[in-house]
């Protein structure tokens, strides 16, 4: 089944439709000052026709056999077309996001086809969130799989592999 841009998208979001839709699937996460984990993902970017595209992800720790043994990640907010803007060019994109972990961010990236790069920009976090202080991510179609890459820096340490996955279309 062919993945067809819908009618009612705005125009300044074409480009990033190839992300719309529901993607189900696994990942694998690392870091210095944590052991290597697994865990199951849902990501959904969805559009009511205005120039933003709403994105929402959770995720679920998951132990050898894929099953789940509590909840993980959550995150939501806005990828936002920005090419129009007199000093952005063609295909920049911001993305706003909020954690129940207690950090706000605002990314800007590129999207450049099926592929998408972001940098954070601000990182702000509550008095009882954990030290985090950049990150990067990648998005990408490949084989009508969504795979993706977080890096970030955090806890005192250089900006580095964090998550990585394969998500299917639902």
């Amino acid at each position: 089944m062919a993945f067809e841009i819908p009618s009612d998208l705005h125009p300044d979001l074409v480009a990033s439709a190839w992300l719309l839709g529901t993607w189900h699937g696994n990942g694998r996460g690392d870091y210095p000052t944590i052991d290597p984990f697994a865990y199951e993902q849902e990501v959904a970017f969805a559009h009511d026709g205005r120039p933003f595209l709403h994105y929402f992800s959770r995720a679920w720790i998951t132990d050898d056999a894929g099953e789940r043994l509590r909840p993980g990640a959550l995150e939501t907010g806005f990828l936002r077309a920005a090419g129009n803007s007199a000093d952005k060019k063609e295909g920049a994109v911001e993305l706003v996001l909020a954690h129940p972990t207690g950090f706000a961010e605002i990314w800007y990236g590129q999207l450049d086809g099926p592929r998408l790069t972001l940098s954070t920009d601000v990182v702000a976090r509550t008095v009882t969130a954990k030290e985090y202080t950049a990150g990067q991510r990648m998005y990408g179609l490949v084989d009508g799989d969504l795979m993706y890459a977080f890096d970030m820096a955090a806890q005192g340490e250089e900006m580095q592999s964090h998550l990585w996955g394969r998500l299917e279309r639902a």
